[in-house]
């Protein structure tokens, strides 16, 4: 079929400052409004590299929830299974200063019985013809847990991202039945409740597979901003890979165009430093414009064997 992508829509509401931006000032500048939410950037992701993702969501059953629906559609993303419901969508509240870094945020979470409900009809034929599954782990845990049953039972990998890291730092269970877990920096520190920011990318890289090996955690990626990624695993593979030198403009969405660069690399075999070069190349591209998406590419400019489909 193809990668199965589970997760979220968000609406993005998005401040950047004129000048320098003053945390307890009025600042002017300009607001943009763009879709959003780590599944939906995913997907989209995916589908930039004419992959033709199939997406598990929500949208709300309203005018803007379709034109989420026609945007995914545009770009070739299968919406077959995403539900339209009355507050299927979340919004996130979001203010940068004038580096393009994020300031502030806040978001609001759609309410997920919808979504549980479609899992429970449909979840064997998604999965079962899934190529592979990526999903955001801090996702209701009943929506989880099936989807890692299903995965299990279909022999199914599964790649986790996580959007509120608060929320994933208990679902430590979760995590040791996925086959990759990408976060950043940050939110490997919640994880492990520890402070990673100091260290260098090779002693990053010895932590985290320290810690994998503890938890059981099969293995990881985690980025480092401008300072690039390492990987680690629990048979002893760890490495470190570095930035594509550009200039950043907005770093919404990045994140997400690195996980889904990932799995591809790993759905379609590619080891873990190619596919982080694939990962790290969609999110150079994501950071230099306004959108939280990578613009088109073909599967071969990635060093991927595929043939796109009409």
């Amino acid at each position: 079929m193809a990668i199965v992508v589970i997760g979220n829509v968000f609406v993005d509401i998005k401040g950047f400052p004129d000048d320098v931006y003053s945390p307890t000032g009025r600042n002017a500048g300009r607001v943009e409004m763009v879709h959003g939410g780590v599944g939906r950037n995913v997907a989209e992701d995916i589908a930039n590299v004419e992959l033709r993702p199939v997406f598990v969501s929500m949208v709300d059953d309203t005018a803007q929830g379709e034109e989420v629906l026609r945007k995914l559609r545009r770009h070739k993303v299968n919406t077959d299974y995403v539900v339209s419901t009355p507050d299927g969508m979340g919004v996130w509240l979001a203010v940068f200063d004038n580096t393009g870094d994020l300031a502030g945020s806040i978001s609001k979470r759609p309410e997920m019985w919808p979504l549980i409900d479609l899992i429970n009809r449909k979840g064997d034929e998604i999965i079962r013809e899934a190529d592979s599954v990526v999903i955001e782990i801090d996702m209701d845990k009943e929506i989880v847990k099936r989807v890692l049953q299903l995965a299990e039972k279909y022999g199914k990998k599964v790649y986790a991202v996580v959007s509120n890291m608060v929320i994933a730092s208990q679902r430590r269970d979760f995590l040791q039945s996925t086959d990759c877990f990408v976060c950043n920096l940050l939110e490997a520190g919640i994880l492990f409740v520890d402070d990673f920011t100091q260290m260098e990318p090779e002693e990053l890289a010895d932590a985290i597979q320290e810690r994998i090996v503890k938890a059981n955690i099969p293995s990881m990626v985690v980025t480092m901003g401008s300072r690039g990624a390492i990987w680690a695993s629990m048979d002893g593979e760890k490495g470190y890979y570095p930035p594509e030198s550009v200039k950043v403009r907005d770093t919404t969405g990045a994140g997400d165009a690195f996980c889904a660069g990932v799995a591809i690399g790993l759905t379609y075999g590619k080891t873990m430093e190619e596919s982080i070069r694939i990962g790290t190349h969609l999110a150079a591209s994501v950071i230099t414009v306004s959108e939280s998406t990578c613009p088109r590419f073909l599967p071969r400019e990635l060093g991927l064997d595929i043939d796109v489909e009409e």
